[in-house]
């Protein structure tokens, strides 16, 4: 069941008329093209969903907590996805999935930090998460390819970062990111300490051991951090409700997250129920308020970082980062399949 709460514009975005923000990075059709004919690029991205469908309704036909699942999986592989999976009564069929990848990261999660925190060099630190990011991306069911892949294999997370495609990326504003990350920067002078929002993707390996150490770093330095997670469950990302979960079990009995306070990490409810998000209409009132002083918001995901926000101009700084998963989007930036993307944008006062 969806949310009552009225959602609204995140305030960081710049007005919509000055910006012409529009949550769609690819352009599925121009003026010229035929109003009555489907375009290339549209039917494209038609096939692409109707590929994932199958992996989505072997999910559905597996959740032991719906009655008679095998029939309601028929009846949602003839329809759509998330709207119908509702309709029919599957309100998460990656549930399952999503318990088993968590409790595998949370296992290597003290492991992954203390690696990290090993790293001397904060630079070589910084860019060792970053990859850490992309590398917990790829943990994502909503690319057939992926997903299949995932079933059979599975993935490992420490192979992953050693095997991303070399620098540079696609997009690649490390460089600009590292060096504004080591002028300590993000910090206004009335506030005690600065505040960095950060939208939230996949479950297992992308939030735990890739996001999650991230942030870890910057409640280090002193930087207030938001998580926002999605209200209601899609594909295998992660929900509000799961990521304050993830998180209790993470904490030791002084509330630390390997020995790193974390009075100044909240969560929250982004309000949303889709692996895309329109920043102009989609946001819970409760995230706009948090977000409203940020100064530097993030969207990680080829989702919601890519293929609806790439382009999005910001009041603060922003980044977009996300794993390139999908051949029509790697086309669409002339890069490579599973390339990375890595854009920052400064604003400067």
């Amino acid at each position: 069941m969806e949310s009552s709460e009225e959602l609204v514009a995140i305030p960081l975005l710049t007005t919509p008329i000055e910006s012409n923000y529009r949550a769609c990075t690819i352009p599925y059709r121009f003026p010229s093209d035929n109003p009555k004919k489907p375009t290339p690029t549209e039917l494209s991205w038609i096939d692409l969903f109707l590929n994932s469908i199958p992996s989505f309704r072997k999910r559905a036909e597996s959740d032991e907590s719906v009655p008679d699942a095998h029939i309601r999986a028929e009846k949602f592989a003839q329809r759509l996805r998330e709207q119908v999976l509702r309709e029919v009564g599957f309100r998460d069929i990656f549930k399952k999935v999503k318990d088993e990848e968590n409790a595998k990261a949370i296992s290597l999660f003290e492991d992954v930090v203390r690696l990290n925190d090993a790293i001397e060099d904060g630079i070589k630190r910084v860019e060792n998460l970053v990859r850490g990011i992309f590398a917990g991306n790829i943990f994502d069911l909503g690319s057939a390819q992926l997903a299949e892949l995932f079933s059979k294999d599975g993935m490992s997370f420490l192979a992953s970062c050693q095997n991303l495609v070399p620098r540079p990326w696609v997009i690649d504003d490390l460089d600009a990111f590292i060096l504004k990350w080591s002028r300590k920067s993000w910090k206004k002078a009335r506030s005690i300490c600065n505040l960095v929002v950060i939208f939230v993707d996949n479950s297992g390996a992308d939030i735990i051991l890739g996001i999650l150490p991230f942030a870890r770093e910057l409640l280090r330095r002193g930087t207030q951090v938001v998580l926002a997670a999605n209200e209601l469950p899609s594909i295998n990302d992660v929900t509000y409700h799961e990521l304050i979960e993830i998180i209790s079990k993470l904490k030791d009995e002084r509330g630390q997250l390997v020995g790193v306070d974390t009075s100044n990490l909240l969560i929250a409810n982004s309000g949303n129920d889709l692996p895309v998000i329109d920043l102009s209409r989609r946001i819970s009132q409760e995230l706009a308020y948090l977000a409203s002083d940020a100064d530097l918001v993030i969207l990680e995901g080829m989702g919601r970082g890519i293929e609806t926000n790439l382009y999005a101009q910001f009041k603060c700084d922003s980044l977009k980062i996300g794993m390139v998963k999908h051949p029509e989007v790697a086309q669409f930036l002339g890069g490579r399949l599973y390339d990375c993307v890595f854009k920052f944008n400064e604003v400067l006062s």
